[in-house]
């Protein structure tokens, strides 16, 4: 007899071990199926957390190498250990998967290592070093989340020509890099290894840099990245990479002029996007419907067209992000326990973890005018801010979007000192409704960076006070 459970997830990322988990502690029994040998997915293994790892420790030997002098903390001689920070990103990443791990039996979660694949709405068989084991649920959860895209023609061997995985495990540090696409991913992996001392070129499709993010936070942003180090190739579409003699040759074209150009590196970072990951599962075979971009098609409670098999996460629509995905499991777990599931799209953040961090949450100005609607700014720089001033932090700016007519905040774009942290507050003001003069109104302590967004919500009504 097939083992039974009331909930299987295909998955062991963010989404899925979170809606595992979730599901247990309502009282559902339930089985967590993961390929990788470890939980957390692409986020804890290969993603988010040892990138994050390698950004922070990159941003500390820079201080050490250029700040820390100026600032009165003298030091000899500053070298890099690549070696030594690689083992410290690995030691975080087995420490964080070990702690999932843990977590599943603290809940009574099965975890079931292997591939799943589906055979009909309530079978799944799983495959593991040549042997397979079938299961029974009466919902499934699939969680599969995405894997690296590349450009048509360009092969990602990770070795010369690198994807976001290959880029948080080189073994030395390249004295030039390319990175093909100036998005969250490519600019992070970008200003890692320029801190390193890799000569850094970003070439992007599109005329700015950062997609879907404010406009005038993305100018303010390449600016600052421009300043450390980073050059930058916009409006230009890559035609060819030749990776020949352990040189890479990219060959690009300018949009406009169609001029057509060619750099040697010695590796090529290929950070285009991401694709779900849903290969393999027989989707097709029992009846479940995608959309022409591969996502998995799902209703408002995340059922997709067979009814007790939902999808989450990256391989449904919109924002590929981990703590996006962790929210639709929990909701997908209090549905099927009869609760009221469900999330609030207009307020998950955006970050991106450079120095300075870029964050965002709601509508940027250009969406704002696509839908018509009136809206007012207010903008306070971290040149004014008295905590950010006596960091030497003092690049960037909080900017809010809030409706003309009602004073709600409608978005939050911060580049700036820590403000992957502070959007978190905007974040809670948003659910709740919160208007410019609410924010406005909420004593901050001083000196924090924080004050800032109290500066800019009073100067929605053009009222701050430092500036």
């Amino acid at each position: 007899m097939s083992e039974q459970f009331d909930l299987l997830v295909i998955g062991g990322g963010p989404g899925g071990y979170v809606c595992a988990i979730r599901a247990a502690q309502l009282g559902l029994k339930t089985g967590c199926i993961e390929s990788r040998g470890t939980l957390g997915g692409t986020c804890l293994n290969v993603g988010c957390i040892p990138s994050k790892s390698l950004l922070n420790l990159s941003d500390m030997y820079k201080k050490a190498q250029k700040d820390y002098n100026n600032l009165g903390i003298e030091v000899g001689e500053v070298k890099l250990n690549l070696k030594k920070i690689m083992m410290n990103k690995s030691k975080s990443v087995q420490v964080l998967t070990k702690g999932v791990e843990f977590l599943f039996k603290k809940n009574k979660v099965s975890y079931i290592r292997g591939k799943g694949v589906l055979f009909s709405k309530n079978d799944v068989v799983v495959y593991e070093n040549g042997k397979k084991t079938s299961y029974k649920a009466k919902n499934i959860v699939i969680a599969t989340g995405s894997s690296s895209s590349s450009v048509p023609g360009i092969e990602i061997n990770e070795k010369n020509i690198i994807s976001s995985t290959g880029a948080i495990s080189l073994e030395k540090v390249p004295k030039s890099l390319i990175v093909i696409g100036g998005g969250y991913i490519g600019l992070e992996m970008g200003s890692v290894w320029s801190r390193l001392g890799s000569q850094v070129t970003v070439i992007e499709y599109l005329d700015h840099i950062i997609p879907g993010m404010d406009s005038e936070v993305s100018r303010e942003f390449q600016k600052i990245l421009t300043k450390q180090g980073i050059k930058f190739l916009l409006n230009n579409k890559v035609t060819k990479v030749k990776d020949e003699n352990n040189k890479v040759t990219v060959e690009f074209s300018d949009n406009s002029s169609k001029s057509k150009n060619k750099i040697e590196c010695d590796k090529v970072l290929v950070s285009v996007g991401r694709k779900p990951y849903t290969e393999g599962l027989n989707l097709s075979k029992i009846g479940i419907n995608k959309d022409n971009k591969g996502r998995i098609d799902v209703d408002k409670e995340f059922r997709t067209s067979v009814k007790n098999i939902f999808a989450i996460g990256d391989v449904i629509k919109g924002p590929m992000l981990a703590h996006k995905a962790e929210e639709e499991g929990i909701a997908v777990a209090e549905i099927l326990a009869g609760q009221s599931g469900h999330v609030n799209y207009d307020v998950i953040p955006g970050v991106i973890y450079t120095s300075p961090e870029v964050a965002a949450v709601g509508k940027t100005e250009e969406e704002l005018k696509k839908l018509n609607i009136s809206y007012k700014i207010g903008k306070f720089p971290f040149m004014a801010n008295s905590r950010a001033k006596v960091n030497n932090e003092t690049e960037g700016f909080v900017k809010i979007l809030a409706d003309s007519k009602t004073d709600k905040v409608l978005g939050v774009h911060i580049i700036g000192p820590h403000s992957g942290d502070m959007i978190a507050e905007m974040a809670i003001a948003m659910e709740f409704g919160a208007s410019a003069e609410d924010i406005a109104r909420t004593c901050h302590a001083h000196p924090t960076h924080t004050e800032a967004i109290k500066e800019a919500a009073l100067a929605v009504e053009k009222r701050p006070i430092h500036f």
